[in-house]
């Protein structure tokens, strides 16, 4: 079955949660489901109320993809009032809780930015790519990518990432890695070692 490119769907939020907590193993930093559950939420909403490109890629009626992304001087693509609300609880209690180690990633991610705008200018980044886990070998991510690049033809574009994830995607697809920082966290008494990475392309 051939794949199409369209918006995403509402009803679809939750496969896409789901994409996001298997794709980008949310389960190597929480062990309770509950807990896992609603940072995917969180992770998910946060995202799309920034977003200005929501691109999804469907089988039929099957979602088995998603790539959001924040372009400079676009509009956002919008979010509901209750999953904005549902976002500033879960980062109040984020900040009363034990936040300090999880925001060395940020801080990480923040310090890569930093260097890297000293040199280069960015147009926007990737802030969500996620496909389904159970579907190999149909290249979803790639068209995800090339239909990013069709609409932001000729700008640059990062996006962060780290070695949890399959960041060799992204230099396969010619991202340029382009800041690295070695950090280690403690989430839920886990030590939690990462290699945080800054990745950016010319669409």
């Amino acid at each position: 079955m051939d794949i199409v490119i369209k918006d995403l769907e509402k009803k679809d939020y939750s496969n896409a949660i789901d994409f996001a907590i298997q794709g980008m193993h949310f389960n190597r930093y929480m062990d309770n489901p509950s807990d896992l559950r609603l940072y995917g939420k969180y992770f998910f909403y946060m995202e799309l109320q920034h977003a200005t490109q929501v691109i999804a890629a469907y089988m039929g009626d099957k979602l088995v993809g998603v790539l959001m992304a924040k372009v400079n001087q676009e509009p956002k693509t919008g979010c509901s009032f209750l999953k904005r609300i549902f976002v500033c609880i879960v980062n109040i209690v984020m900040r009363m809780g034990s936040t300090k180690d999880a925001s060395l990633y940020d801080k990480a991610n923040e310090e890569m930015f930093e260097q890297y705008c000293r040199t280069e200018k960015t147009d926007g980044e990737i802030c969500f790519l996620a496909a389904d886990p159970t579907i190999q070998g149909k290249g979803i991510g790639s068209l995800l990518l090339d239909e990013l690049e069709k609409r932001e033809k000729g700008k640059n574009i990062h996006l962060y990432t780290d070695n949890n994830c399959t960041y060799q995607f992204y230099e396969h697809r010619g991202f340029q890695r382009r800041g690295e920082k070695v950090i280690e966290m403690v989430l839920q008494g886990k030590n939690v070692p990462l290699t945080c990475f800054l990745y950016s392309k010319r669409m």
